[in-house]
């Protein structure tokens, strides 16, 4: 029985899957995707694109090749990345052929323009031939014709009939290394369609509310559609779609599963949004910490919280953690408990000081993160 059941989510059971290197699905951490912008035949362009995606934490990096010069060198790209490259496939099922011989761990194919089961089988030999996991991407925006006509327009039923039909022509071909999505522009539409699949099927589901928008409308959508998904146990990997930088699609997918307690990487800040009571600039001081601690990759918390009404109180659930005082004078916390003071023009470099000193400690296995809910240690008995 948990310490705090209130704080649990019991994870979908589904079967597990190799995308390269990574598992998905099963008990496997729930991996973060992003998807490349550049031109895919700019192998340069496109390689330190991936490069900035890697060191923001993706697991799994996504490549569209729309054309026979995208996959023509993406051989060099496959090699040359640290993660697993999945291929992006529209329309032209040679394209898949071609990627899946060049290396891709994965290929993504929208079942509604792939084409007739006769490709679907030809991409289904490749990916078996290369060792290439698939994903099938079914989207509200490109369903298949005569599930439109059926339906009258994108539904829950519609998008999940799409999945079933071509998980079934994956199986009759004997293959089951794959995994799904149902997206949707629409919340509720994408919400409905994946609870709906997560109950039809056993394989990996990777969510996503598709053309979310930008960095902020994006967020909030993905967050509410895939938070609640991720909340009720359902989804084993994912890709936050936003207009805006890929390697912030990973951030803001990280901290969504670090919000759930799902999956921790790098520091975890807890802040104010500021009142008249703080004791030293908050936004300010979170922008620059926040900038200054994006190397850190060891999971910890830090609090940095105005003034004293709620600092205390949050510095306790936290590694590390500062609370605005008078005069300048601010109170640093150290595990959860008082430690020390710090003045206003040394308090940015000591923070970052004290974070980077206890990564390493931990990094070492010299310490370990500091764990507010952890069970409460049992008293001997006298």
């Amino acid at each position: 029985m948990s310490v705090r059941p209130w704080r649990d989510i019991e994870r979908r059971q589904s079967r597990q899957i190799m995308v390269g290197n990574v598992p998905v699905g099963g008990d496997a951490p729930i991996s973060v995707q992003t998807m490349t912008n550049t031109p895919t035949e700019d192998v340069g362009a496109t390689l330190d694109q991936i490069r900035r995606c890697e060191d923001a934490g993706a697991d799994i990096i996504r490549v569209s090749c729309p054309t026979e010069d995208a996959t023509r060198h993406f051989d060099k790209i496959t090699r040359a990345a640290n993660v697993p490259i999945v291929a992006d496939i529209h329309f032209h099922y040679k394209r898949a052929l071609e990627a899946a011989d060049k290396g891709a761990a994965c290929l993504r194919i929208n079942p509604g323009n792939i084409g007739s089961s006769e490709r679907m089988a030809e991409v289904v030999r490749a990916a078996k031939a290369n060792g290439c996991a698939i994903r099938i991407g079914v989207n509200a925006g490109s369903l298949e014709k005569d599930l439109l006509e059926k339906y009258g327009e994108p539904c829950p039923e519609a998008l999940i009939e799409s999945a079933l039909d071509h998980i079934k022509l994956l199986q009759d071909h004997d293959f089951h290394e794959y995994k799904v999505a149902v997206k949707a522009s629409d919340v509720f539409l994408a919400v409905a369609a994946y609870h709906g699949l997560a109950e039809a099927v056993d394989c990996p589901l990777h969510l996503g509310i598709t053309e979310a928008g930008g960095l902020i409308g994006g967020t909030v959508k993905s967050s509410i559609g895939m938070g609640s998904l991720l909340w009720a146990g359902i989804g084993d990997t994912i890709r936050v779609s936003l207009s805006a930088e890929p390697e912030q699609e990973v951030r803001v997918g990280y901290e969504m599963l670090k919000a759930l307690g799902l999956r921790t990487r790098g520091v975890r800040v807890v802040s104010c949004p500021s009142c008249s009571r703080q004791g030293f600039d908050v936004i300010r001081t979170v922008e620059a910490l926040e900038k200054r601690l994006e190397h850190i990759k060891t999971p910890m918390s830090l609090s940095v919280l105005g003034c004293v009404v709620n600092g205390p109180g949050e510095a306790r659930e936290t590694d590390i953690g500062i609370t605005g005082g008078g005069k300048g004078k601010h109170m640093v916390y150290l595990s959860g408990v008082t430690d020390h003071h710090v003045e206003d023009e040394s308090m940015l470099d000591h923070i970052v000081r004290l974070v980077e000193e206890k990564a390493a400690r931990i990094e070492a296995g010299e310490d370990v993160a500091f764990d507010p809910h952890a069970a409460p240690a049992v008293e001997a008995a006298e």
